[in-house]
């Protein structure tokens, strides 16, 4: 990473000042995370303080919800396009009035209070004893010690997996916030600094800036949105959402917009605070992704407002984030740029001594009924597919290099309601300084994103292997969720696979080794990504930041899908304003064009082949592949298909 200082005016450092004197964030996950601490029981520190957790409520009929999403997206059916308002949702699929106030008054009589956040949460408030009483736990308190520049802080969990009352059970999903670990990681990525340390320089056709310092200008004319510009389409009249977990300064967006030229209305950025919010912002809580997120959506589409909804870094905050998204409805296209293994979200403390007991089945289960709420009210809902290739178990922020590569995918962007983004490596050549000379790695297309195309260069700086390298695992997200079914509008295409056989999470240190949990062999599930964008840090990205360490300036050489889910998001806010309408899941129109004659290779055509590379395990692919989805999009010819049909 090249860091330029910029110099800024007294009155953003004043606010910086003012700001850093807000309450501490804390720190995301990653394997240097040191392991928690039993601090003893909630209730013998809390004081009777009270807690909130999350109801997540079961749907009314989600097969008709399923049916009626199909219809929305068919030209020529009576309800194309009709969209439904959150009330409509609340009426038709959620629970009845009747059993939420059942289960309302039911939590009432344990001592809890109850209100409803949106058609399937209730929000929860209790002391942590009739917490433990209502969902028979044991509540604990848990430090964390500071490392480094990471604060310590403390969170609370239960000390075994909680329990519905059976009162309740028929009515709810699960209970979300009993836990309140920091449990999710941003996606974006940089090249590890002992080999950045021998990058000389880097190449790539057709761009305005040098790679490593690329702006939403090339993308812009590397994805072909420059006929929509000269259409004044600029996503004009759109919203465009940001769900998050760390806070960030505006100013900073403001700052990047300017240098690349835009004009955009000063005050186009609202926040929303869930939870009370991520607190402060830093550099160990992740507001780096917060900020590149906001510059890429807003800058690509310069004319849209932008809200983003900033939440504490737990399963609870993250998901009533993207309850306020879909109930308040004000953003035609919402991304998020974070997340974790769809089967569990931190094992970064290993299994034995890692108080994360919390069932996540019910976090995705939760997820997946505001991500449909959100497909059926028209909302186009975006998620980074991971940095870790085929691996998402193993990456920087996943399990310890003792435990076994396991084929793995993301949440939430293995969710069928959500269009996962995947990455890309632009053609070009990179040069880097070896002991024995120079070495180059040429790539003449376009490619899946993985570093193996760096493997020459590791061996002549003598690592003993990928891994030790930093090159593995690492690439875009990608491969078969074991979680989620085969989605309809994935049947029948070309490229699509099920989950390999032979694929265990196993503590390799243990003696003998542990096995932690078998990944189901041929599972016909969920492909991930959808459609992928350039987000290897070498061909990536400058983003204007104010850091803790470095002050405010140019950070170059970014990459990681944390930049195709918010471009992503900032095209969509292009084509709503272009086809003059809400799209919706974008997945529905998406994978129909690509089954349509004329999709690839035409002029014309609304994709671009990613036939070369691999994310480290599957293939790129003329067509679909679980390593870059159904490729690229040109999208300015994408925006004039879905013109046609709408």
């Amino acid at each position: 990473m090249i860091f330029r200082r910029l110099s800024i005016p007294i009155a953003i450092v004043v606010s910086i000042a003012i700001s850093a004197s807000a309450l501490a964030a804390t720190p995301y996950p990653n394997k240097s995370t040191p392991a928690p601490q039993d601090i003893g029981a909630v209730t013998a520190q809390s004081g009777g303080a009270n807690l909130t957790v999350t109801l997540s409520l079961k749907l009314r009929n989600e097969a008709a919800a399923e049916a009626l999403l199909q219809t929305l997206s068919e030209p020529g059916s009576a309800t194309f396009h009709q969209f439904l308002t959150p009330a409509q949702f609340k009426a038709q699929f959620g629970p009845s009035d009747a059993d939420v106030a059942a289960t309302i008054a039911y939590l009432t009589t344990l001592g809890l209070s109850a209100e409803r956040l949106g058609a399937t949460s209730l929000r929860v408030t209790g002391t942590a004893a009739d917490l433990e009483r209502a969902f028979q736990v044991s509540l604990h308190l848990y430090q964390v010690p500071a490392q480094g520049s990471a604060p310590s802080f403390t969170f609370h969990a239960p000390t075994s997996p909680p329990k519905i009352p059976a009162k309740i059970g028929a009515v709810v999903v699960g209970v979300i916030g009993l836990n309140s670990r920091p449990r999710y990681a941003p996606n974006y990525k940089r090249l590890p600094a002992n080999l950045f340390h021998a990058h000389e320089s880097s190449q790539s056709r057709g761009l305005i800036n040098p790679v490593g310092s690329l702006t939403v200008a090339d993308f812009s004319k590397h994805y072909n949105v420059l006929p929509l510009a000269a259409k004044k389409i600029t996503g004009a009249g759109q919203t465009v959402g940001i769900v998050t977990l760390a806070a960030f300064t505006k100013r900073d967006a403001y700052a990047y917009w300017s240098a690349v030229g835009l004009t955009v209305k000063p005050y186009r950025i609202s926040v929303v605070n869930i939870d009370g919010g991520p607190g402060a912002p830093s550099d160990e809580s992740g507001s780096f992704e917060t900020t590149l997120d906001v510059e890429q959506s807003g800058g690509i589409a310069p004319g849209a407002d932008i809200v983003v909804y900033q939440a504490p870094n737990t399963a609870q905050g993250f998901l009533d984030a993207f309850v306020q998204a879909v109930e308040s409805n004000r953003a035609e296209s919402v991304s998020t740029s974070w997340g974790a293994w769809e089967w569990l979200d931190n094992l970064a403390n290993g299994p034995v001594t890692d108080p994360d007991t919390e069932r996540t089945v019910s976090l995705l289960s939760a997820f997946h009924e505001v991500f449909l709420q959100g497909a059926l009210q028209g909302q186009s809902l975006f998620a980074a597919a991971g940095d870790s290739g085929a691996y998402m178990a193993n990456g920087d922020e996943g399990v310890p290099p003792d435990f076994s590569l396991a084929l793995s995918v993301a949440s939430p962007a293995s969710d069928p309601y959500i269009t996962a983004a995947g990455g890309t490596t632009l053609a070009g050549v990179q040069t880097y300084g070896t002991p024995i000379g120079p070495f180059q790695a040429i790539i003449p297309y376009e490619r899946v994103w993985s570093w193996d195309y760096l493997a020459g260069l590791c061996f002549d700086l003598e690592f003993g292997d990928p891994i030790e390298c930093g090159i593995l695992p690492v690439g875009g997200g990608g491969g078969v969720s074991f979680e989620f079914a085969l989605p309809f509008y994935q049947l029948g295409l070309r490229g699509i696979q099920k989950t390999q056989p032979d694929q265990s999470l196993v503590y390799e240190d243990a003696i003998p080794p542990q096995t932690i949990f078998d990944i189901p062999a041929n599972y016909a599930g969920r492909n991930v990504p959808d459609i992928s964008f350039n987000a290897d840090p070498n061909t990536g990205y400058v983003v204007y930041y104010t850091s803790d360490e470095y002050g405010f300036g140019e950070f170059t050489f970014n990459g990681g899908t944390s930049f195709a889910a918010p471009q992503l998001c900032g095209v969509l806010g292009l084509i709503g304003q272009y086809v003059n309408s809400r799209i919706g899941l974008l997945n529905l129109p998406m994978y129909k064009l690509a089954k349509s004659a004329g999709a690839y290779a035409r002029s014309g055509a609304p994709f671009n082949f990613i036939f070369d590379g691999n994310n480290d395990f599957y293939l790129g692919g003329y067509g679909y592949s679980p390593a870059a989805g159904l490729g690229t999009l040109d999208v300015a010819n994408f925006a004039d298909a879905l013109k046609s049909i709408y």
